[in-house]
């Protein structure tokens, strides 16, 4: 018996059948039978699934003799399926890769629930992806499993089919079918929600859901969109027989008026000769279905304005409803227009002060600094803004960081405010500009100012033109902005030979790469253990400890934090000389803790200075984060923790397989990381080896002088000495 029974109904999809397919038979989860219904479909989709049925045992064939439509079909592959588990994929849409081995280890985690929601992403036929934007419905913190009645919000989330797994015996148990007609998904996702006695979510994108320029049944006018009507029907028929899910009723009318007021005001799908019969249906519906609010119904919250909207509708107001969706419409623009004004107005006076500005001599001695969009005093920057004050006593340095970062600056460098007029006068008259991210792009760079782009890391995973494929990986597709700036840049600082393969490739322009090293790495090369113990001693660490710094990047296909160790168990295995260090990447930084505490574990996440962390600790743990190049330079043990190699290649795209070219050991699970320390094999031999060879190919400029290359060649036009000379 399977583990996952995939369900995939065809019907006039040839052009992307196959690329639906090849998703599900391609996952890293194998243990799957994948049902293809030909839906009497007259193209080649029939013809398309036996190929499939042919080359792999794991394809059943469905071939239906006549059309029955989307429900008709799912249903003759649930008859099919000998799964514990029904997903539902259309047969139009994609698997994300990796996503069947989540969905299992998410059901393992939250002790096989009767339903487990998870997260899709729109894909347009423009090649723009876009995440669902309700995705923080799906938080995983919190019970692994709960009742509905727990987050009722989920039940304000797309009431589709294919972003929810099922359990085959619950399905069977609640007698769960699809009808035939439009909206099918309504009398089956209700149901399955509300009866679930276990539910859990899963943060991650497993469905790519594709918006097709045309042909889709949501972009097509018919008469067939009031099937909505009776769909509804059957799920007000279906808590009629369930007298326990009475107290829904309330809360299921409101998420039917919300569905009625959407495709009523939808263009595409209504006929116009079609609208005042939906209209007047709608009515009929609402009113036969409204129950008064009783004492212990699921709480109901509405604004004003969809309260009216649904009172107009139940009444058949049509007239009316149509003038106030008019006005509203009407007062949203004026109400945008206003709003833009007064923003305008500041915007125009900043704009004229900095032309203003820009007409004005630059100041030779002045020199700007910025880190990690606004950050404090970090980086790369940092190492070269301290080096020139000491190397050029007479130079003014700045640094733009939003107000809560300004204590982290020197009292020597002067704090600028994003947005401000200083901001602007400084961005304006400044010789000198220095970040490991982006200027404003309003910034309009001066004949004779010098830009020093620092970048933040070795790049492992893709970066810029590299990205164009992977659009929902990137934090922008304005491509074109991202050339634009770096046409301004004069020098490009690279660590190493890949890095600058990598950033002439992925960011082409004429700026000048200088291969000098990292100088947020030289004080690797300045320190001694005398530094280190009073950093143990400063982090509250306990004296004698082995020291591991755990620090994970971010997951592109996922919006919450992932899932950390079990660092209750890992210190506990692992005994109590070890003390473990938390270092979460910056885009959870609002994140609260995910974990329990432990007098062994410290959350050092805002700790301003990352290499002060790196040199209290004895060994390095990370996943993929550009940390381990850096971390190399100390020549101290890194252990790769590589649990999703395959969805994060497949999100994000890296330049190289790093389980063939690691820092040192690599664990694919928990055990396993947990075993290469207690054995010891973190500082082992083999481990020195690998180390050795990837500080050979990453680390040859670094030590301990980068910082003092930069500046003599770019502040002070001094012809500083080759990097590793």
């Amino acid at each position: 018996m399977p583990r996952f029974s995939v369900i995939v109904p065809a019907y006039k999809v040839q052009a992307y059948l196959q690329e639906g397919l090849d998703s599900v038979l391609s996952q890293s989860y194998p243990d799957l039978e994948l049902i293809a219904v030909d839906d009497a479909s007259p193209d080649a989709c029939g013809q398309l699934i036996d190929e499939y049925a042919a080359r792999d045992p794991r394809v059943t064939p469905v071939h239906l003799a006549r059309n029955g439509g989307l429900g008709p079909a799912r249903n003759a592959g649930v008859a099919r399926a000998t799964g514990d588990y029904l997903v539902f994929l259309d047969g139009d849409d994609t698997l994300a890769p990796g996503a069947l081995q989540a969905i299992a280890d998410r059901l393992k985690a939250t002790g096989s629930p009767d339903v487990l929601v998870y997260d899709y992403a729109r894909t347009f036929w423009t090649g723009e992806t876009t995440r669902n934007r309700l995705a923080h419905r799906l938080s995983e913190e919190g019970p692994a499993s709960f009742r509905l009645a727990d987050r009722p919000a989920l039940l304000g989330m797309l009431m589709v089919v294919w972003n929810k797994t099922y359990r085959r015996e619950f399905v069977e148990r609640e007698g769960l079918s699809f009808p035939p007609g439009f909206y099918e998904d309504t009398p089956w996702t209700y149901p399955a929600l509300l009866a679930a006695e276990s539910v859990a979510v899963l943060d991650r994108v497993c469905v790519h859901y594709r918006q097709r320029r045309t042909g889709s049944i949501l972009t097509t006018s018919s008469r067939r969109h009031l099937d909505i009507f009776d769909q509804y029907d059957r799920v007000f028929a279906y808590l009629g027989t369930r007298p326990e899910l009475d107290r829904w009723r309330p809360a299921v009318h409101r998420r039917m008026a919300e569905h009625f007021c959407a495709l009523y005001a939808d263009p595409r799908r209504l006929p116009r000769a079609a609208r005042p019969e939906f209209f007047k249906r709608a009515a009929v519906l609402l009113r036969r279905h409204r129950v008064p609010v009783r004492s212990g119904a699921q709480p109901v919250s509405l604004s004003r304005t969809d309260r009216v909207r649904h009172t107009l509708m139940r009444f058949g107001v049509r007239r009316t409803y149509g003038l106030l969706s008019a006005l509203r419409a009407a007062a949203t623009r004026l109400g945008r227009g206003a709003l833009g004004g007064w923003r305008g107005l500041r915007e125009a006076a900043l704009r004229c002060h900095y032309r203003i500005q820009r007409l004005l001599p630059l100041r030779p001695e002045l020199a700007v600094f910025s880190a990690y969009w606004h950050g404090g005093y970090a980086c790369n920057p940092a190492a070269i803004e301290a080096k020139l004050r000491e190397l050029e006593p007479a130079a003014r340095t700045a640094w733009i960081c939003d107000p809560a970062h300004a204590a982290t600056l020197p009292k020597e460098t002067a704090a600028l405010r994003p947005g401000s007029l200083a901001y602007w006068t400084a961005l304006a008259r400044a010789t000198y500009l220095t970040t490991n991210v982006n200027f404003d792009r309003a910034l309009v760079k001066r004949p004779g100012q010098i830009l020093l782009q620092t970048q933040h890391g070795t790049p492992l995973k893709r970066v810029g033109l590299d990205l164009q494929d992977r659009p929902a990986a990137t934090p922008t597709t304005d491509f074109a902005g991202l050339l634009r700036g770096a046409d301004q840049w004069d020098y490009l600082l690279s660590g190493n030979r890949h890095s600058t393969l990598v950033w002439e490739k992925a960011l082409p322009s004429s700026y000048t790469t200088l291969e000098y090293g990292y100088p947020r790495n030289d004080v690797f090369h300045r320190s001694g253990p005398g530094e280190a113990l009073e950093l143990r001693e400063r982090l509250g660490i306990p004296a004698g400890s082995t020291v591991i710094l755990y620090a994970p990047t971010h997951r592109d296909y996922r919006r919450s934090r992932p899932d950390h160790l079990d660092f209750e168990r890992v210190l506990r295995d692992l005994g109590p000389r070890f003390t473990i260090l938390v270092r979460t990447h910056l885009t959870y930084a609002d994140a609260p803790p995910t974990w329990e505490r432990h007098p062994r574990l410290l959350d050092v996440s805002t700790h301003p200075s990352v290499e002060e962390l790196c040199l209290a600790s004895d060994a390095l743990v990370t996943d993929y984060s550009s940390l381990m190049f850096d971390y190399a330079a100390l020549d101290r043990p890194i252990v790769i923790h590589a649990d999703d190699w395959e969805a994060y290649e497949a999100s994000r795209g890296t330049y190289f397989d790093l389980r063939a070219f690691p820092p040192g050991a690599i664990a694919r699970t928990e055990d396993e990381l947990v075993d290469i320390f207690a054995t010891g094999h973190w500082q082992g031999s083999r481990s020195a080896q690998l180390r050795a060879s990837f500080r050979t190919r990453f680390c040859t400029y670094d030590d301990g002088h980068a910082a003092e290359r930069v500046v003599r060649h770019v502040f002070l036009n001094q012809n500083s000495s080759p990097a590793g000379v």
